[in-house]
């Protein structure tokens, strides 16, 4: 069996076909036996459905998936006692249940590794001056992170000289942002932030002052926030199109991701499709039967991580619909599974970081 420290020496996108499967089926096989053996509530409901985890499994839509929802009525967790745990919450509204998620050292450890692995794929092997297109507000609680504040801390790794590019009313620091800029002029920079708030604070801010910026050669990574640009008739495309003539920038990247899958996300590509990393993969079941559905079909999303050993997230049913296109032939070269997100499902909650931002 490759083993995980193995992995995040390698190219995220360098497995396909049944090397991959059976790197994640081995991995996924010893999870469910740890949350069997270490989760009262995960034992629970593994045996109230007859899922044998000790069973030997060869095709990863043979695990025991938990719906999503689960993780905002329970706290789901396989380790003992509160020693070096950081509490994750998800978003969501004032009216929602959050998800709580326990991540212990080696869990963090791990997620980090393999967000490490994947980004170097998009933004090379070195740390790059970052930008980051929110307000340093937002980490307040170190021990309780929202996702939000999550997704900022695990992004910041990968930058130096860090900016936070909102003051803490949201404001653009346009002092700060010329020094930054003007500092870095001959250095490729990186940006992270989320989609809505990217389009209401930085994109509409620009367009209504008449400013622009010139940093064509950032990359920009950026996610969640789509219900609310969808309300806005604003689509993936349209959001680019608005970003390259606000601030010259040309190398933007969405991505998918969850707070009960820390690490493991799942980057679009240059073609626009998201891929499964090797830490991940994606099925795509029938709302009704449940049953994996093929390629170019329809269906809720399940989302499979080999990362999470504190709490048994490793097999999640989402409530987001989606559609695989293929496998290990993408035309942007990265092997692995590469799908479309298609929405939330019907009467889903609003629950991304910045489709809940002032709800």
């Amino acid at each position: 069996m490759i083993e995980l420290s193995e992995l995040f020496d390698e190219d995220a996108y360098s497995l396909g076909g049944d090397e991959k499967s059976a790197v994640i089926c081995d991995h996924l096989a010893l999870l469910s036996e740890h949350h069997y053996a270490h989760c009262p509530e995960y034992r629970s409901i593994c045996d109230a459905f007859g899922a044998d985890t000790a069973k030997r499994i060869s095709h990863v839509s043979e695990f025991h998936c938990l719906p999503v929802r689960l993780f905002k009525h329970y706290e789901l967790k396989s380790i003992l006692g509160d020693s070096n745990v950081k509490t994750l919450t998800s978003s969501g509204t004032t009216s929602q249940q959050v998800s709580k998620i326990f991540i212990d050292k080696q869990t963090s450890q791990y997620q980090t590794k393999a967000l490490s692995c994947i980004m170097r794929s998009y933004l090379g092997p070195k740390r790059l001056p970052m930008i980051i297109l929110d307000s340093e507000a937002v980490l307040k609680n170190r021990q309780m992170f929202s996702a939000r504040g999550g997704g900022i801390l695990g992004m910041s790794n990968f930058g130096r000289k860090h900016l936070y590019l909102f003051d803490e009313n949201m404001r653009i620091k346009h002092e700060a942002l010329e020094e930054f800029l003007d500092k870095h002029a001959e250095t490729p920079i990186f940006l992270f932030g989320f989609t809505f708030m990217i389009w209401l604070h930085l994109i509409k801010e620009l367009e209504k002052t008449g400013k622009t910026l010139n940093i064509k050669s950032a990359t920009l990574i950026h996610s969640g926030g789509w219900k609310k640009l969808e309300s806005e008739k604003v689509d993936n495309s349209m959001f680019r199109q608005r970003i390259s003539a606000a601030t010259g920038i040309e190398r933007i990247f969405n991505f998918y991701g969850m707070v009960e899958q820390m690490g493991s996300v799942y980057m679009e590509c240059e073609q626009g499709y998201f891929h499964a990393s090797v830490f991940s993969e994606i099925i795509v079941r029938d709302p009704l039967t449940g049953e994996a559905l093929e390629f170019g079909k329809n269906g809720v999303i399940e989302t499979l991580s080999i990362l999470p050993h504190s709490y048994p997230g490793h097999a999640i049913l989402t409530e987001d619909q989606g559609v695989i296109h293929g496998q290990d032939d993408c035309r942007c070269g990265r092997k692995g599974t590469y799908f479309s997100i298609l929405g939330r499902l019907p009467k889903a909650e609003i629950r991304g970081c910045s489709d809940t931002y002032e709800s």
